[in-house]
Parts: structure tokens; C-alpha cells; sequence
């Protein structure tokens, strides 16, 4: 197929030598399979912000670091300049939780490199060979549904050990390789410790996975893992390979009806003893 523009540097410069065929069109980017070598890879191209049906959030974008202050400084004012480096810095996002997670023992597509938005990565195959389907492009038994549920939960876990929440996980973000689950689509993927967001988001990415595997699974939809898993966060004691019951207890101490009584009681006593004695002194 003929080059697409974007790539033709990568070609120039030797990091991509073929072209095979575009992969897909997403909300934020083109992903095409590319011959480097003797390895096949996929290249995601992302599209310019005018261009794309997911916009970034100030809710995705809080507290993420800008180590510059000038690009920073003018990120905030919103210049030209500045809006160019928000792009950079939504797109290295991605990249920069590849690399994090990946260290982490999470399964994503292991990144090779990044340039000039163009992020080249391992394309995940199914057991054929093929590229491997997303997960809402593939009917489940329920035997597969608690397997792939359990999987991804975990995978959650280990994220958010390794502080990082998705912020966009649902069946359209996970491929099914030979395998099991992979997680892709990260630019929006947000600190856990960093973003006031971050609990909202765990719980709505834990609701997505909820709502799909319960289709083939009921039982599925009984379950509270995330407010389970944002519980022990907030709490120290979430670990990666922690054993998760799927239930929550919300620990409310139970009130103390006489001590509320007592201090109504104090509190009126007080109050008739301050009109007693102003009552007194209109008297003299």
C-alpha cells in the first residue's frame, strides 16, 4: 500500500521498511501493521486533536508532571506553542504507561519507539497469527467469561500497585491474543496517587468490565471488586497478588444514641442557665 504520510520519516530513517495495511481507525488514532525487519509490528499514528472524537479532560490531565516549566507555563496559557505541547504530552502518556506497566508485569504492548506521533508497538496475534480480536468482537462461553474477568481484575490490580488507572477500560480496550487479555489504549491513563479522579475512574473501569462479562455471566454482576480494590489502596494493603473476595463492606460505626441525647440535654441546659441570668441582671 502506498505510505502514509506520517510514516514516510519512519521509513526514511529505517525504523519501518514495509507498509503491510491500515489495522484500524480509532477515536484518537490510525493503527497500521508494518514490516520492521523480520518482525511484523503495528504503528500507531495519532491523530491531531481537531481531529479526534475523544478530547482530552482537564479530569484525565490532573497532575500529570511537566518537567519544563517554560512548555509548561505555556500549556496553561494555551499559545500555539503551548497547545502543541499538550498534544506531545497526551500522546508521550501513553508511552510512558507502556513502559510503567509493562515493568510491571501487566500485559500491554510492549513499545519499541516513539516519533513524532507515531508510537511503534508489538502487535498482538491471536493463536493464528492474526491480529487479535477486541473483546467485544468475540462471543464468550461462561466458563470464559469468570476466566477473563479474573484475568483483568488482576491486571487492574497490578496497575494500580504500580499507580497507574486506565480511566477508559471497557471491552473496546482489550485484544484477546493467544494468551489471554491485553490491554491496550493508555494516552488517557492517569496517577492513581496524582489525579482526585482516580478512585471514580478505577470504579467506573471495574463497572465496564462488570457490565460486559455479566452478559455471559450473571453471577458476574453480584460482584463489587472495585470499591474492594480502591478500599485497600486508599487503606496500604493492596498488593499484586492479593486475594480479592468480589464483596465490600462499608465499616460504619454504629451511633451512640444516649451520648446524642446527652449532649442535646447539656446543650439546652446551657442555654436556660445564659436566659437565667440575663434575666437577672435586666432585674438590677
Amino acid at each position: 500500500m502506498k505510505i502514509p504520510t506520517r510514516l514516510e520519516p519512519l521509513v526514511e530513517d529505517g525504523l519501518v521498511d514495509a507498509v503491510m495495511r491500515q489495522l484500524m481507525s480509532g477515536k484518537e488514532a490510525m493503527i497500521y501493521v508494518v514490516r520492521c525487519g523480520d518482525d511484523v509490528r503495528c504503528a500507531k499514528v495519532y491523530k491531531e486533536a481537531n481531529q479526534r472524537s475523544f478530547r482530552q479532560s482537564v479530569d484525565y490531565t490532573e497532575g500529570r508532571k511537566v518537567k519544563n516549566s517554560r512548555r509548561a507555563r505555556a500549556m496553561e496559557k494555551g499559545s500555539r506553542y503551548g497547545r502543541k505541547a499538550k498534544e506531545e504530552s497526551w500522546q508521550s502518556a501513553e508511552v510512558n504507561a507502556l513502559y510503567r506497566l509493562a515493568a510491571a508485569g501487566v500485559r500491554v504492548p510492549k513499545p519499541y519507539n516513539f516519533i513524532d506521533g507515531v508510537l511503534l508497538m508489538e502487535l498482538v496475534t491471536d493463536a493464528e497469527g492474526n491480529a487479535a480480536p477486541r473483546l467485544n468482537d468475540v462471543v464468550l462461553t461462561a466458563e470464559q467469561a469468570h476466566e477473563f474477568h479474573r484475568t483483568l481484575i488482576a491486571e487492574v490490580v497490578r496497575m494500580l500497585c504500580a499507580g497507574v488507572v486506565h480511566g477508559d477500560l471497557s471491552e473496546y480496550n482489550v485484544l484477546l491474543s493467544s494468551e489471554g487479555p491485553v490491554i491496550i489504549d493508555l494516552p488517557q491513563a492517569v496517577d492513581a496517587a496524582g489525579n482526585a479522579h482516580a478512585g471514580s475512574m478505577l470504579l467506573r473501569d471495574v463497572a465496564n468490565l462488570t457490565h460486559y462479562f455479566g452478559r455471559f455471566a450473571p453471577e458476574i454482576l453480584d460482584t463489587e471488586y472495585g470499591k474492594e480494590i480502591w478500599s485497600l489502596y486508599q487503606s496500604g494493603k493492596l498488593y499484586p497478588k492479593i486475594e480479592l473476595t468480589g464483596r465490600f463492606e462499608r465499616i460504619e460505626s454504629p451511633v451512640d444514641v444516649d451520648g446524642v441525647i446527652r449532649v442535646v440535654d447539656d446543650a439546652l441546659k446551657e442555654e436556660a442557665a445564659r436566659q437565667m441570668y440575663r434575666q437577672e441582671m435586666a432585674q438590677k
